[in-house]
Order: structure tokens, then sequence, then C-alpha cells
């Protein structure tokens, strides 16, 4: 399933936005409560991300702020809604510990960056990410990651998997 807004949205070499905190094994009903499960668009998605665990999350987070969390971020069920309303919300990127593989998988596959890296942050900071390079920064410290390679890079400019296999195929 593809959506005109995951085509939409386009990474660049760096981001910079401003974190949102969460700990280890958020799972994937509390990134959206199964009951939104009725729809695929994003932005309807995004409306409700993490109502129950931290209510206000979709009215306050903006365009461009990146989520930082520790270990298992994405664990639950494979649902691919959880990515969807990650990028309703107007998340740039996901940075974890470690990430639920299936979670990941599905976060690439629609165009979301998620970045596995052990990263020290309060809510509020701001954090620059340098795909390339492999590092984040935030509070003066940097941490490295194992930078994307271009394949990743233009799966994920392409808006996702579904996206990048129809403009290959019309080539």
């Amino acid at each position: 399933m593809n959506c005109d807004r995951c085509k939409k949205m386009k990474i660049q070499k760096k981001i910079r936005g401003r974190v949102w905190k969460f700990g280890d094994d958020v799972d994937t009903d509390q990134i959206i409560p199964a009951q939104y499960l009725v729809t695929g668009d994003p932005k309807e998605l995004g409306e409700h991300a993490f109502e129950n665990v931290r209510p206000g999350f979709a009215r306050k987070v903006r365009k461009g702020d990146v989520i930082v969390a520790g270990k298992n971020f994405g664990c639950g069920s494979s649902r691919e809604h959880a990515p969807r309303a990650l990028i309703g919300t107007g998340i740039s990127c996901v940075i974890a510990k470690s990430f639920a593989r299936i979670f990941y998988r599905n976060s690439i596959n629609i165009g979301l960056p998620v970045v596995e890296c052990d990263v020290e942050a309060e809510d509020g900071d701001e954090v620059e990410v340098d795909f390339e390079k492999g590092i984040v920064e935030v509070n003066g410290k940097r941490y490295s990651f194992p930078s994307l390679p271009s394949f990743l890079l233009n799966l994920i400019n392409s808006g996702g998997l579904v996206s990048y296999v129809k403009k290959q195929l019309k080539k």
C-alpha cells in the first residue's frame, strides 16, 4: 500500500529537528492505537499518534521533528500503520538504540528514515542527522551510526519501495 503523502516525503543528506524522547519497547499499539487501523491515510493516522501514552503529541509535534528512543522501537504487530502515522505527524526521522525488524523494514518501505544509534537527548533538544556521514549531533555531542547507503537513500527519497520499483520499471 502506497500513498501520495509518502511519495512526497524526501529526506535530505542532513536533517535538523526537535527531539521527542521515548524509552524502550515502544510498541505499534502505542504509536497508533488499534481502533484507528481502519484507514491507511497518514494524516488521519497521525492525528492519533501516541494518543493513549502521550496525549497531545499529535497537536504539538511539528513537521521535521525527530523521535529519539531506546531499544526495540516499533515492537508488537507488523502493521505498516505505525510508520505511516509518524509520517502523518511530520516526523522526519526516528533514531533508536534498536528497532523491531518489521517496523524497521516497514519504515524503509514507505520512506520513513530510521537510524540505529544510541543517543542521549531530551524532549525539545535540537538534533541534526547526517545520513551520508553517519553522524547524529545533539547538545554538542556527536554519535556515529553506519551511514545509509546510496541505494537506501534513493529508496527513501523515491517515497518507499513501491514508488521506487515503479520508477525503475518506467526506465
